[in-house]
């Protein structure tokens, strides 16, 4: 089937020297586009992130009630100069 399309000069410039160095033609090149444009439309593949909880008991008892600065201390403790 023929169909018109409107594509800036420079999409065209591009497409033309693509397809000229994948050595297919450019109606090939639209077609693999189209089908790959409407293939990734019925994906609704999402990315999930796995769980990667642990178990425990939350914070050491010995940190409970300490301050951000105190954890800061702790966490950077002989590190640096």
């Amino acid at each position: 089937m023929k169909t018109s399309v409107e594509l800036s000069d420079e999409l065209m410039r591009a497409a033309k020297a693509h397809a000229s160095e994948q050595k297919i033609t450019f109606r090939a090149l639209v077609e693999r586009g189209l089908r790959l444009a409407m293939q990734a439309d019925q994906s609704n593949a999402k990315f999930v992130l796995r769980d990667a909880s642990v178990n425990g008991d939350g914070l050491n008892p010995d940190l409970k009630g300490k301050e951000w600065g105190e954890f800061r201390s702790l966490i950077y403790e002989n590190r640096g100069s």
